[in-house]
């Protein structure tokens, strides 16, 4: 029985596309071990979206290499997608796919192994140009590892194009998976016992777009909440124009849906956000976070910060710095802006210095620091439901519905369980609850 080894780079998506290979190779009689133990094979699912992302890719695709060098190195994804001719120059990678070919793993190793075997020479690469598909391409089914929650992608591709990202170039257009394989699919998550689905995609506030008949992310998500056995809908991060008051209204009525939303907002600054081909200001942002704290009492916000985009000034930070504050986002995932070849932002004049980007996000990781500790505070006392997912150094942890880490000293096992009891200390990073 052939060993093989998964290292997954990146995001949701990628995961959710790790899971659907290794239920591949389990079909096949394959067995699945951990990175760290000699494997035959080795998939590295990569990602692209920072310098730095691909930097790391690089790195693990030579790392796997030297704890088996007769095994088969897998370059696979979002970095390979879109740098192809650099993959090729790594001696470590054996076979390059590309995104569209995941669902081709087993077919192409097998036809390498036989080809190697012959002493064929030539490094496999089957890349095909994603730009031009027009349908989500279903990987198969999936394998979940977690017990508590699963994620479930419903798209791929996004036509954006805001002009530091590179993701449209590696994951193509928006394509939208059709509903009933994704009811079909959650449905079986829910005979496993697990009670929470997090919605991811690459841009989920686009599903539905491409189909001939009027559907959308609301309808699905009014399907899913029907599910038996579903106990909590966590949605991924969202484009905030998606949060109309026709939608919020509607997602009220929908007793499953996590009270957490990560809005993307990038810049809280309009000329700054007008740069990055954002296609919304602050003022329709402010009014979308007013509507969402209108509706949920107890909402968590979280967002995506890029500190040191192209030409901004230091007014125009400071604007960014006063709307944050003004927000109060309940965490913050601050990103120093760094040049993305292949985007138009990389091409901008008035590039920020590194010093300038590092002052930047610490001040802002300061402010998101802040904000997380004094909300936690705010739950002193109160009750919270959680859902267990672990047990850690004698201490179980979970996350409430909107999205709180929680953590309680318990002798009695927790995991799966969804328990209500008190906060007795907000700390920096999360809420320690009663026995």
């Amino acid at each position: 029985m052939q060993k093989v080894a998964f290292i997954t780079l990146g995001c949701k998506v990628n995961q959710y596309e790790t899971n659907n290979m290794i239920q591949q190779f389990l079909q096949k009689g394959y067995e699945i071990v951990e990175p760290s133990q000699k494997a035959d094979i080795y998939v590295v699912n990569t990602c692209t979206v920072t310098n730095i992302s691909d930097r790391k890719s690089r790195q693990m695709l030579r790392k796997v290499k030297e704890q088996n060098h007769e095994a088969i190195v897998v370059a696979c994804g979002c970095y390979v997608q879109v740098a192809k001719e650099e993959a090729k120059r790594i001696e470590e990678i054996d076979i390059i796919l590309g995104n569209s070919e995941k669902k081709q793993i087993i077919e192409i190793i097998e036809k390498y192994k036989e080809e190697k075997h012959n002493k064929a020479d030539n490094k496999p690469e089957k890349i095909e140009d994603i730009m031009k598909q027009k349908e989500y391409v279903e990987l198969g089914e999936t394998i979940y590892t977690e017990k508590t929650r699963a994620v479930i992608k419903i798209q791929d591709g996004c036509d954006r194009f805001c002009s530091y990202c590179i993701i449209p170039y590696a994951r193509g257009r928006v394509r939208s998976r059709k509903p009933k394989n994704i009811i079909a699919e959650i449905k079986k998550i829910a005979q496993k016992g697990i009670k929470e689905v997090v919605i991811t995609g690459i841009h989920i506030a686009s599903y539905g777009k491409d189909f001939k008949e009027e559907y959308r992310l609301i309808d699905l998500l009014e399907e899913i909440n029907q599910i038996e056995g579903i106990r909590r809908i966590r949605l991924g991060s969202i484009e905030p124009l998606l949060i109309t008051e026709e939608f919020i209204k509607r997602l009220e009525k929908l007793e499953k849906i996590c009270h957490h939303f990560h809005l993307s907002l990038q810049s809280g600054c309009n000329e700054t956000l007008k740069r990055m081909n954002r296609r919304y200001t602050i003022e329709q942002f402010k009014k979308i976070v007013e509507n969402l704290r209108n509706a949920y009492q107890d909402v968590i916000l979280t967002t995506d910060i890029i500190v040191g985009f192209p030409g901004e000034n230091q007014e125009e930070f400071e604007t960014t710095y006063q709307f944050l504050k003004q927000i109060k986002f309940y965490k913050m995932h601050i990103f120093k802006y760094s040049p993305r070849k292949g985007t138009k932002a990389a091409q901008m004049k008035e590039q920020i210095d590194g010093k300038q980007k590092e002052e930047r996000s610490q001040k802002l990781i300061q402010l998101s620091d802040q904000n997380q500790k004094t909300y936690h505070q705010t739950y002193l006392g109160k009750e919270v439901e959680v859902l267990w997912e672990e047990e850690k150094n004698g201490y179980y942890q979970g996350h409430t519905k909107n999205y709180l880490l929680a953590k309680i000293k318990s002798e009695e096992k927790l995991e799966n369980k969804i328990i209500k009891t008190k906060c007795i200390e907000g700390l920096k990073d999360y809420i320690l609850l009663e026995k």
